[in-house]
């Protein structure tokens, strides 16, 4: 796949304020606040949605574009074309079902490689792990033993440590370690689905899913080859659903101090549109899993850097 390049105005941008909405038999779509969660049922194993919006099975909406946010140092370009991508790692099993359509004219896009990496439970990144857990470094983010003394001086420089999933240079791979990472293409209907865990959280970020989308490539034995990256950007989780997911092993193992999604820098605050899952689950059984939904509207026609800060 080609590597970063420049981003190009979106041809949609004529008019920011449109939305077409295709409606079936002339309903109109409801939208429901940002981060709602809404009971589905009042049983013991208490089934929960949330969402930023919902609608009638019989409609689908055309969306602005979904936000571009930056590609982050750990992306490894696609050398596993799989929708599983779990391996052995321990978490709370994780669907994520997504939907690419052309922003501009509400078709689905088939064919698309769609790419997906995020950490593990502990907050650590296949590839990466001697940057341990929060990308500062090895230690798995345990704090250095000792006592600091003297006065600081000067000004810090650099990114803020813990960064690791959210800005900064692309770092090279240190391991050959794939866990948690894959591509696979969209069908007719521009859908594509993945078995993955609920991922973990590390120093300075929310909890948050990395994904690219690439168009007018070549499908090949070896992987996808050329074509353009059309969407780079982020999935993320609504606080409640995390809250839950700290409770159950191995997440409540990790001790590293969370970032909610308010205080992320990186999630726009946007809802659907910045990639706010749509999650169910049931409430009194997490540990048996969760479905993740989502429609993304790209640009087919526009290469996406992914330098974008969000």
């Amino acid at each position: 796949m080609t590597g970063k390049q420049t981003a190009n105005e979106p041809r949609h941008k004529r008019d920011l304020t449109r939305r077409q909405v295709v409606v079936a038999g002339g309903a109109a779509m409801a939208a429901v606040g940002a981060g709602s969660v809404l009971a589905m049922t009042a049983s013991a194993d208490e089934e929960v949605a949330s969402s930023a919006s919902t609608a009638s099975d019989n409609m689908e909406t055309c969306y602005k574009l979904t936000s571009e946010t930056t590609e982050g140092p750990y992306y490894i370009d696609a050398d596993k074309l799989r929708r599983d991508v779990t391996e052995d790692q321990d978490g709370i099993p994780l669907t994520l079902r997504l939907k690419v359509i052309d922003a501009d004219t509400c078709k689905p896009l088939a064919n698309a490689a769609v790419d997906i990496w995020h950490c593990n439970a502990l907050g650590v990144y296949s590839g990466y792990e001697a940057m341990g857990s929060g990308g500062g470094g090895a230690g798995g983010g345990v704090p250095p033993s000792g006592t600091p003394t003297g006065t600081p001086t000067g000004s810090p420089t650099g990114a803020p440590p813990g960064d690791g999933g959210g800005g900064g240079v692309h770092e090279e791979p240190t391991d050959d370690e794939r866990y948690l990472r894959g591509t696979w293409r969209t069908d007719k209907k521009g859908e594509v689905a993945f078995r993955t865990v609920f991922p973990g959280w590390y120093q300075g970020r929310c909890v948050h899913i990395h994904i690219k989308v690439h168009v007018n490539g070549t499908w090949t034995d070896a992987g996808y080859e050329g074509g353009t990256t059309c969407h780079t950007g982020q999935l993320f989780f609504d606080e409640a659903s995390v809250l839950a997911t700290a409770e159950v092993e191995p997440y409540s193992t990790n001790t590293t101090t969370r970032t909610t999604l308010d205080e992320d820098t990186i999630y726009p605050g946007n809802g659907t549109e910045g990639g706010l899952l749509r999650l169910k689950y049931k409430k009194d059984a997490i540990a048996k899993g969760f479905v993740a939904t989502l429609t993304m509207g790209v640009d087919p026609e526009v290469t996406q850097a992914g330098t974008s800060a969000g």
